[in-house]
């Protein structure tokens, strides 16, 4: 028999979706594909030479659960450089990427039956994540005409005396919001007021454009700090996304017990990807700003010629790298066998007349868009709104 918990559980579509566009390709059919959100780009040769020779020297054993000293020590000061905040590494904890530190800081602070609210649309994942750890997920949706700027007042008719952390995601996914210093200022007062945690996802920090900034949450003062968990890693700034090392930075009590958990379930991460870590946050700034100014072109294009295809809106977000482009313009349209009632029949139609690969806004709790990611390059962004304008074209 299966667990209640995960028979309850929702699929990933994403990962879904990647199951069956891979199959579409075996059999040697051209699919352009904006659903993974995972950079084009290869690690930088720095990395993966640190990573060569880690295995050289034989650093292949298990470091500490919470990871090791050396890459900690470099955590705290990426947050000293870069926030001016202060952490010692007992503050700090190096997971199996960031979806297992979001997981691990859950498990530690959450009990059945707690609430935590989640401005939405969200990432597929924080519902599902709340839910295994009996926690009550509080879904607040945020304004698509704002550009889904965080809405401080909707959150705060939500709390009550069951609520445990607010969790948000700043440059955000799916909607490429990056919420405002002013905002997360007001967030921290609640949470100071209200004491509950601010789970802070901060994985796509670095990509922001158009002169905006992340702002870490944690940096605002020393009470929100002490509220704040910080979730980050080398996945989406550094192109690492198959190393998996994620990385949390907040209270001593809870790191402690993030540490106490994944000690029982993963242990350390892998040891030669922590290594390769290090040189990530020491010295590959210059391929991250090459990256993001390369993702900032993508975006405006793929941004310009949506809002040129008739029926489509597609405000131009401020970070991360997807769009989402609201279609219920095109709702009870057809082609052929294809009749458009909801962004999963967009995304099928769009894969089978087209073959790209988007996803239904649906599954981030956006019902009325699809989510584009152009981690892709400018030549398969052309050829795919190509496509796309052809085939909704056709839609009558």
């Amino acid at each position: 028999m299966i667990s209640k918990r995960v028979k309850e559980m929702i699929p990933s579509v994403t990962l879904a979706q990647s199951e069956k566009i891979a199959m579409l390709k075996k059999q040697g059919i051209n699919v352009i594909g904006f659903n993974i959100g995972e950079p084009d780009f290869n690690t930088p040769q720095n990395i993966i030479s640190k990573a060569k020779e880690a295995y050289d020297l034989g650093y292949t054993k298990y470091t500490p659960a919470a990871g090791l000293i050396e890459l900690r020590e470099e955590i705290c000061n990426k947050f000293k450089k870069e926030y001016d905040l202060d952490y010692s590494i007992n503050e700090v904890i190096v997971s199996s990427g960031a979806k297992q530190s979001l997981t691990n800081a859950l498990m530690a602070i959450v009990d059945p039956g707690d609430e935590v609210i989640v401005p939405t649309p969200c990432w597929i994942s924080y519902i599902e994540m709340i839910k295994l750890t009996g926690g009550i997920p509080v879904l607040v949706e945020m304004d698509e005409k704002g550009g889904f700027d965080l809405d401080i007042d909707r959150i705060k008719v939500k709390i009550t005396d069951k609520t445990k952390a607010v969790l948000i995601n700043s440059p955000n996914n799916p909607t490429g919001a990056v919420y405002k210093k002013n905002d997360l200022e007001k967030l921290g007062r609640l949470a100071v007021h209200n004491n509950f945690y601010i789970i802070s996802d901060e994985i796509y920090e670095k990509l922001v454009y158009d002169g905006e900034s992340n702002y870490c949450t944690a940096s605002i003062s020393e009470e929100i700090k002490d509220r704040t968990i910080t979730i980050n890693g080398v996945s989406k700034s550094y192109a690492m996304t198959g190393w998996r090392i994620g990385f949390a930075v907040g209270p001593k009590k809870i790191i402690k017990a993030m540490s106490d958990y994944q000690g029982h379930t993963t242990t350390s991460p892998n040891a030669p990807a922590q290594y390769a870590s290090i040189e990530a946050l020491k010295n590959s700034e210059k391929f991250v700003e090459d990256m993001r100014k390369e993702f900032e072109k993508r975006r405006q294009y793929i941004v310009n010629r949506l809002n040129e295809m008739p029926e489509i809106n597609c405000f131009m977000p401020k970070g991360a790298f997807y769009v989402m482009p609201n279609i219920k313009n095109f709702y009870g349209r057809q082609y052929k066998n294809y009749i458009i009632n909801n962004p999963m029949d967009m995304c099928d139609y769009l894969l089978e007349e087209s073959r790209i690969a988007v996803v239904t806004g649906a599954a981030f709790l956006a019902p009325d868009n699809i989510r584009i990611s152009y981690s892709n390059s400018l030549e398969n962004i052309k050829e795919g709104m190509n496509r796309m304008e052809e085939a909704l074209n056709k839609l009558k």
